[in-house]
């Protein structure tokens, strides 16, 4: 399996004193203050230095019931069951080595979040990818061919990582209607929800009425509420994968920080207006980079995605996109990410990430990356 990207770039970056990253895909904010002021509250709290309930503390999941039926509408049944974990990867975690034995197979649109793919290699199944059209939607048709007697699950990213595409409505049905029909799980990774722009609109699977039997719903607070290090994320899945993930996750963690689970909760209850006022300052961003990258057109394709912060590029070059990250770097102290980390083997492409800087920021990096690309570009 693949080493992680991430801490890969990074320490290239590091080692390159002033380079400016768009690669890792973190946002520029923190947590509601909100929230980190109720930590007065935690601390004098007999009993909060024990151990917690495997599935969350029974405050966090109180208000994630009521974030899923206003924010997603999702109105939990007698058959369904929240599992707050330790980041939306470890959810996409806990239900892989929950329905997964060796040699089964995840299928995985591709481009794929490299996680993914890492996940379901790690418990011995087999990935199968399914390509995605020129703007990287999802075609149903495509997926069911691609279902065979050891599909185990369908996985959908909407908002996505690494394209930024937000699947529609009626695509998202179509998935899960399918995965109905063929007796599979269809995995729903939600951790973009509200990053969506240009009148673009966010569902969630999870609300079909009758799909609690085999849809599992991710979410995270790490983008939205600027709580990537506090490591809180949930998952919503059938009463009959419960015992399952209880043995993964009290194998692996216990419970997730009691501490992180009450500022969750603070920020829940602040609810979702905070993260769509930060959105403000990335939709400006964004449209900061789509305007700066009219500079490459000629030989890099952008596909001006609506949701998440990333733009996926493929450049007309015959480079290693490993190579050429590098390269950017080294030269021109700006970092991104390679496609090749997410399943793209056949052309150049790289993923670009503007939700981690503020916009003057932002626009500096791009800069750099467009004058760099440029002068790759020119060697030809």
């Amino acid at each position: 399996m693949q080493s992680p990207i991430i801490p890969i770039v990074g320490g290239l970056a590091r080692s390159t004193p002033g380079t400016i990253s768009l690669g890792q895909g973190v946002v520029f904010y923190g947590p509601p203050p909100q929230a980190l002021e109720s930590l007065a509250s935690f601390v004098p709290v007999a009993g909060n230095h024990l151990y917690g309930p495997v599935d969350g503390s029974p405050e966090l999941q109180e208000e994630i019931r009521k974030k899923l039926a206003a924010d997603n509408g999702i109105r939990l049944a007698d058959g369904q069951r929240v599992v707050v974990t330790a980041g939306g990867n470890m959810a996409f975690m806990n239900a892989i080595s929950a329905i997964v034995d060796p040699g089964d197979e995840v299928i995985l649109p591709l481009p794929y979040y490299f996680n993914h793919e890492m996940a379901v290699t790690m418990v011995g199944g087999r990935v199968v990818t399914v390509p995605t059209g020129e703007d990287y939607q999802l075609d149903p048709e495509v997926v069911a061919r691609a279902i065979t007697e050891r599909t185990r699950a369908v996985v959908t990213v909407s908002p996505n990582n690494p394209t930024g595409a937000v699947y529609r409505e009626e695509v998202l049905r179509a998935i899960n209607r399918l995965c109905r029909e063929r007796g599979v799980y269809h995995i729903s990774d939600e951790a973009y929800e509200y990053f969506v722009y240009d009148g673009a609109s966010h569902f969630s699977p999870g609300s079909i009425e009758g799909s609690e039997e085999y849809t599992i719903s991710l979410f995270s607070l790490s983008k939205a509420y600027g709580f990537a290090s506090w490591r809180i994320g949930y998952m919503v899945v059938p009463e009959h994968l419960w015992m399952a993930i209880r043995k993964v996750q009290d194998t692996v963690l216990i419970c997730p920080p009691l501490v992180s689970q009450h500022v969750a909760a603070a920020a829940l209850r602040v609810g979702a207006a905070y993260p769509r006022e930060q959105l403000r300052e990335i939709a400006r961003a964004r449209r900061a980079v789509l305007d700066q990258l009219r500079a490459v057109e000629s030989f890099c394709t952008v596909i001006p995605t609506e949701g998440a912060f990333y733009l996926l590029l493929r450049v007309d070059l015959s480079q290693d996109p490993v190579a050429l990250v590098e390269r950017l770097i080294k030269e021109h102290r700006v970092a991104v990410i390679p496609g090749t980390t997410f399943g793209l083997e056949d052309g150049c492409y790289l993923r670009l990430s503007y939700g981690a800087l503020r916009v003057a920021e932002v626009e500096e990096g791009v800069g750099r990356f467009v004058r760099g690309l440029s002068a790759i570009a020119a060697e030809r």
